[in-house]
């Protein structure tokens, strides 16, 4: 099992051992919400930080292809592909959310008048933890990440490595000093989180950078690190316990993870696994998984009463309703509004190219390496 060459990471037309990550995180999750105190130590709840690491690995191993491919990142295009891989899922979830705590007469009860605006504009962080659709609180960081993050590492066209980095760690900076100011805004470290993924792409992509982690990318270290990232995750309560908050735990496991994806790029045992077929089928629906899992779990309780209390059993049921939901949604939703998105991105280059007197180039197709949640 020999390490990865950056020619041939830059070969990579899929990441498919992300998949299996991203199926591991969004079952944690879920677990984490209806598996009862027993899975409380289990610190569920990570797998939305290994989200964000990957979230930002991938997006910024996107941009910085298109930039090769092209010349220039384009923030537009950067955008609108956003767009149509997040919202259209997003506002069925959440449209079918309200609609069903308006059947159930529970629109008061829950709410809900007052926080779908917050949930419309993507302020979900600031609704209090535990509300109806309150999980969907990752997207909001991801939304404003996005909004930014292209602008400041993009929008100037290509950069020297060092440029690039210093402008993602000086914003770690940033962040780092305002979670000490009494303004502190939740949600904080896990952009942070995004910024480390997004630091590890800007490496890996640069020859000089990959040369510098060409040793993370053998395959065995994965058996390294892998049950380090477990360690850590079991270790969270504690750390918690000690600190009084959830930072440390957040920050140690985001850069074990930054240290277990090169060994996950190329070959292996553990890259096999993940990329088995079940761990695919999972990972590829997993944002609408994690989307649908409280629609999916009030489906089950309303409908068989015996689930009604939360155990590793209500779990596992809520995980495999939530699953079947997540593929109509897969099959439905996401992947062809994603369609629509490339098309319409295809129509504006074009366009472009016809007003500049270039002439039409072939359509190219975006790299196919999973797309974030």
């Amino acid at each position: 099992m020999s390490q990865l060459t950056h020619a041939g990471y830059l070969a990579l037309r899929r990441f498919p051992a992300l998949d299996g990550l991203r199926a591991v995180a969004a079952v944690l999750v879920v677990f984490e919400h209806f598996g009862g105190k027993t899975w409380h130590p289990v610190a569920g709840w990570l797998g939305v930080q290994l989200f964000f690491v990957l979230s930002g690995f991938l997006i910024t191993t996107l941009a910085l292809r298109e930039e090769s491919r092209r010349g220039r990142a384009s923030v537009r295009n950067f955008y609108l592909r956003r767009v149509f891989r997040l919202m259209p899922v997003y506002y069925v979830v959440l449209g079918a959310t309200a609609l069903l705590y308006y059947w159930r007469d529970e629109w008061q009860l829950t709410a809900m008048a007052e926080v779908l605006p917050y949930y419309a504009t993507f302020n979900n962080e600031y609704i209090a933890y535990g509300h109806v659709f309150g999980h969907s609180w990752t997207l909001a960081i991801e939304q404003k990440f996005y909004l930014v993050w292209p602008l400041l590492a993009f929008a100037a066209g290509v950069v020297p490595l060092r440029r690039r980095l210093g402008i993602t760690f000086g914003v770690i900076a940033l962040l780092v000093a305002a979670m000490t100011v009494p303004f502190y805004t939740y949600g904080t470290s896990s952009y942070i989180v995004i910024l480390m993924g997004c630091a590890l792409a800007i490496v890996l992509h640069d020859p000089r950078g990959f040369a510098l982690l060409r040793g993370l990318t053998r395959p065995w270290l994965g058996f390294v690190f892998l049950p380090l990232l477990v360690a850590v995750q079991l270790s969270a309560p504690w750390q918690i316990r000690l600190t009084n908050a959830d930072t440390s735990a957040v920050l140690s496991y985001a850069l074990v993870m930054c240290l277990l994806l090169p060994s996950l790029l190329g070959g292996g045992p553990l890259v096999r696994f993940f990329s088995t077929r079940p761990m695919r089928f999972v990972g590829e629906r997993s944002y609408s998984l994690y989307l649908v899992q409280q629609f999916a779990a009030i489906f089950v309780m309303a409908t068989f009463p015996m689930f009604r209390v939360e155990r590793t059993l209500t779990a596992l049921v809520v995980t495999v309703v939530a699953l079947l939901m997540a593929d109509l949604l897969f099959r439905w939703v996401e992947q062809p509004m994603i369609e629509v998105g490339r098309r319409v991105v295809a129509r504006l280059d074009r366009r472009a190219k016809a007003q500049v007197g270039a002439p039409p180039a072939v359509e190219q197709v975006p790299l196919p390496v999973p797309n974030p949640a």
